[in-house]
This record gives structure tokens, C-alpha cells and sequence, in this order.
């Protein structure tokens, strides 16, 4: 049993089980709340499931593509939430769970789109799913600029405005279930962040 929590859109949390599903999920669709309603989501989300702490394994973390200060904190919550639980974290990539929630066919190729702002988008490519149901990413997660953005022949564009925490936990179950290896613990911020230390210290004079 997992919790799962993606920011790299909205805000959403979920707790699911291998077996019984998506047991509970809440999300905002707000995109500049989430170090706000982060602890609300996950307390809503485990109280709806009747779930304490400690029934959980793990806890699922979405790990972009993202724009930098909402994809961190998601990331963020989820890791101290793990550290205090004294549970694992599991890093999937936010695109595979879009691409795992649409229920793709084996041979079903598409190409998931997301605003990273700046008129850019994050994409990935994928050719369908594996025999085990699983989406098979065959390019990205990339940026690029949404009017250049050119789909491979024969792909269809699914351009999300949200990732689901229950579709993210859920490929996290399958992953596991199936012996398949989980997205790099790094986030995918693909950018640098719009505000950054400056290199050295500034000089004073009176």
C-alpha cells in the first residue's frame, strides 16, 4: 500500500493498494497552492482510505517533468514524509503515470504534453505498453516550444493538464509486482530554476 503524491501540475495525493486500487485521492488543480495544501491532501487522502501511517510500504513520488518550485515540492513533502514514517520512496516519472492512466493498447503510440510555461511544453513519446501493461517510453521526458513541437508519424498528442497521484501509485504497484525498475531518484526539472544564488558574495563599499 502506498501513498503517492505528484506536484508537477496541480497538487494531488492518493493512497492505493496493489490489490483493492485507488483507495483515496485529492487534488488541486492550482498551481501556486501546493506548499499550502500539500499536508491537507495527505491527511484527507489517509483519513478517506482509513489508513494509518503504518500500514503503508512505501510512498510513491512523482518526479516530474516539472517546473522547479512546484515539481521540489512535491518531492520535498513526499521524502519527509517517507523519512518520518520510516518508509521507502519510490521515484516514478510523472509522464509514465499519465501514459498509465489512459490505458494504452500495445500498439497505441501517443505523445503526453505538459505546460512547462514560457509557451514551452515537457513531452514524452511513447509506443504503447509492454506485455505487462506498463507504458514503453521510447523518447523524453524533453522540452521544447509548443509551436515547434512535431509528432512522430502515427502518434496522437494527449496534452494533460494533471497528473493523477492514484495512476502514479498505481504504476508504482505494477512496476514492483512486476519486477521492473523504478524512474532515477533525480528530479526532472529540465530547466534551471528562474531565481538563482548569485556566484560569489557582493562587494560592499561605502
Amino acid at each position: 500500500m502506498l501513498l503517492a503524491i505528484d506536484t508537477s501540475a496541480g497538487t494531488t495525493v492518493a493512497v492505493v493498494d496493489r490489490e483493492r486500487g485507488i483507495l483515496a485521492e485529492h487534488s488541486t488543480a492550482d498551481t501556486r497552492s501546493h506548499a499550502e495544501v500539500i499536508g491537507t491532501l495527505i491527511r484527507a487522502s489517509l483519513d478517506d482510505a482509513g489508513i494509518a501511517v503504518t500500514d503503508l510500504s512505501g510512498v510513491a513520488a512523482g518526479m516530474g517533468p516539472g517546473p522547479f518550485t512546484g515539481l521540489r515540492v512535491g518531492i520535498a513533502a513526499a521524502r519527509a514524509f517517507a523519512v518520518g514514517a520510516g518508509k521507502p520512496v519510490v521515484p516514478i516519472a510523472s509522464h509514465d503515470a499519465i501514459a498509465f492512466g489512459l490505458g494504452l493498447g500495445a500498439d497505441d503510440p501517443v505523445v503526453i504534453a505538459t505546460d512547462a510555461r514560457r509557451r514551452e511544453l515537457f513531452y514524452s513519446v511513447y509506443r504503447g505498453t509492454d506485455d505487462a501493461g506498463l507504458p514503453v517510453r521510447t523518447l523524453g521526458p524533453a522540452l521544447a516550444k509548443a509551436a515547434e513541437l512535431e509528432l512522430p508519424a502515427g502518434h496522437r498528442l494527449i496534452e494533460a493538464t494533471e497528473v493523477s497521484a492514484g495512476a502514479l501509485g498505481m504504476l508504482a504497484e505494477t512496476l514492483y509486482a512486476n519486477g521492473r525498475a523504478f524512474a532515477p531518484d533525480e528530479p526532472l526539472y529540465l530547466r534551471s530554476p528562474d531565481v538563482t544564488l548569485s556566484a560569489g558574495p557582493k562587494r560592499v563599499t561605502s
